[in-house]
C-alpha cells in the first residue's frame, strides 16, 4: 500500500468485517498531509476508531500530526529492542517524555494505547497512574512472538502471566507476530481480553498461506469470538468501553 486511498480501502474493509479500531502504523516518512488525507477518507466511509501508530516516535516527530485528530495514540512504555535487517536497537521514551506525552494526550483528548512488551512495562504504567496522569481503563496492547531482545513467547503460560500481572483497571488486547496468533487471540478472548490482527502483526492466514487482506484476519477472529459468545464491539460500543467521547 502506498497511497491514502490504499490505506482507507483496507481499513474500511476491516471495519466491515468487524474491526472497531484501526491501528495505522504508517511509516516514518508519512507526512501531515498523508495522515490527514488518509483519516479523512476513512471517516467519510465509517466511524472506526483511528489509532495513530509508531509508538516510539518522539514528541517532536508527532507534534505536527496531532491536528489530524486521532482518537488514540500508541505510546511504548519501555525500550523498543528489535532485530530486523534495517535496525538492531532502538531506545525510546524516558519517564520525563512519558509524562509529557500524557499531558499532550490530555490536551488533545487522545486516549493513549500503551504498548507492553514484557512485564516490566507495568513499572512505568504504575508510575504514570500514581502521578494521576492517566485514568482507567488503561488500554494496553500485550505483544507476543515479536523478535528481538524484548521478545515474549507466545505460550499459554506467558499469556496468563502477562494478563495476571497488569495493574487493576487495565483493558488488554494482544498482538502476536508468529503462527500462534490465532491460539493467543482465542486465549485472550477467553480471558476477557481483546485482539489485534493485521499485516503489521502476522500477514498469514495459515503458516503457508498469506491472508488476502486484513479483513480476512478480522473475520476469522470475529467468528471465533461469536462461537465463544463474545461478538466484536462496534466502534460506538468500543468507545464506551475504552472511555472515549466521539
Amino acid at each position: 500500500m502506498e497511497t491514502p486511498e490504499d490505506y482507507a480501502k483496507e481499513v474500511v474493509a476491516a471495519y466491515e468485517a468487524g474491526a472497531s479500531i484501526a491501528h495505522l502504523h504508517g511509516k516514518e516518512k508519512w507526512t501531515h498531509d498523508f495522515y490527514k488525507r488518509t483519516f479523512e477518507l476513512i471517516k467519510d466511509k465509517c466511524d472506526i476508531i483511528l489509532q495513530m501508530g509508531l509508538s516510539g516516535l518522539t514528541i517532536e516527530q508527532r507534534n505536527d500530526l496531532l491536528d489530524t485528530r486521532p482518537e488514540m495514540m500508541s505510546i511504548i512504555l519501555n525500550h523498543h529492542d528489535e532485530y530486523f535487517p534495517e535496525m538492531k536497537m532502538r531506545l525510546y521514551h524516558t519517564q520525563e517524555e512519558l509524562v509529557e506525552y500524557m499531558e499532550i494526550c490530555k490536551k488533545w483528548k487522545i486516549k493513549p494505547e500503551f504498548e507492553q512488551w514484557h512485564q516490566g512495562s507495568n513499572w512505568n504504567l504504575r508510575f504514570l497512574a500514581e502521578k494521576g496522569l492517566v485514568g482507567k481503563p488503561y488500554f494496553l496492547t500485550l505483544f507476543f512472538g515479536w523478535p528481538g531482545g524484548i521478545w515474549s513467547p507466545s505460550t499459554p503460560e506467558e499469556v496468563l502471566y502477562r494478563f495476571n500481572s497488569v495493574p487493576d483497571g487495565s483493558m488488554c488486547t494482544v498482538s502476536t507476530m508468529d503462527h500462534n496468533q490465532t491460539r493467543v487471540s482465542t486465549m485472550s478472548i477467553l480471558l476477557g481480553g481483546h485482539v489485534r490482527v493485521g499485516y503489521e502483526d502476522n500477514p498469514y492466514y495459515t503458516p503457508d498461506v498469506p491472508a488476502k487482506n486484513t479483513a480476512e484476519l478480522v473475520a476469522r477472529i470475529r467468528r471465533i469470538g461469536k462461537e465463544l459468545n463474545r461478538d466484536s464491539a462496534d466502534p460506538s460500543e468500543a468507545r464506551k468501553m475504552i472511555g472515549l467521547s466521539k
